[in-house]
């Protein structure tokens, strides 16, 4: 897949679900149920155990069908190993310029993390393809649109405190897509095989990102 079609992948889906499981068979009966609710790509932290194995694991499963990716990536080392592992893009919560390189350098999609105007502008230039604006949990929607306004050509992911009540609005501030962690999967309803409501929750988050986007057209 190139990185071109890596990038579609994730602006089409609008959602990049992050996960945090202890197994690969978690992982997998997790990704299921919320491919089945229409989120087909999905970041695999590296707080993970096994968490190389876990990414290989996934993706030998489910092929073109989910676009894995690896998460906290915090150095080019862990980069270059997870993308073995079958990683199509990387995501950091900080920017560092050899996490970056290394990414560009064999084609895949990278996300680092940054706040301000001038860290997400530095991320940016440094050959980002996204930035992160993480943690966007204490700033919401505005701080998105205020950053969109000088910064219109570059495309964010907000991550942190992004659920289905607020999905739309990062969307039309002018959100690229929406990383979502605990909002939509967390530990306790993966250890209690909630997989319905997984299910159930990918659909809202869906919905709400399409009927944005839609709104956002037509205005």
């Amino acid at each position: 897949m190139t990185k071109l079609e890596q990038m579609q992948r994730i602006e089409a889906c609008g959602i990049v679900a992050i996960i945090r499981a202890n197994s690969a068979n978690e992982l997998i009966e997790t990704a299921a149920a919320i491919h089945a609710g229409g989120v087909s790509v999905i970041e695999v932290t590296m707080t993970t155990p096994n968490a190389l194995q876990v990414i290989n694991d996934v993706s030998s499963a489910y092929g073109d069908t989910v676009l894995v990716g690896a998460g906290s990536v915090l150095d080019a080392e862990t980069a270059r190993a997870v993308m073995l592992a079958g990683a199509e893009f990387i995501v950091s919560p900080v920017t560092k310029s050899d996490i970056i390189e290394i990414c560009n350098r064999y084609g895949k999609v990278v996300i680092p993390g940054a706040f301000t105007p001038t860290e997400i502008l530095a991320a940016w230039e440094m050959g980002a393809d996204y930035v992160k604006v993480f943690p966007s949990s204490g700033v919401g929607p505005a701080y998105i649109k205020d950053v969109k306004a000088p910064l219109p050509q570059i495309p964010l992911i907000p991550t942190g405190g992004v659920n289905a009540a607020n999905a739309a609005a990062f969307i039309t501030a002018g959100a690229s897509a929406l990383g979502v962690g605990s909002a939509l999967v967390n530990n306790q309803l993966i250890q209690a095989k909630e997989f319905a409501l997984l299910t159930e929750r990918a659909e809202k988050l869906v919905k709400a990102v399409e009927q944005a986007r839609s709104e956002t057209k037509s205005a």
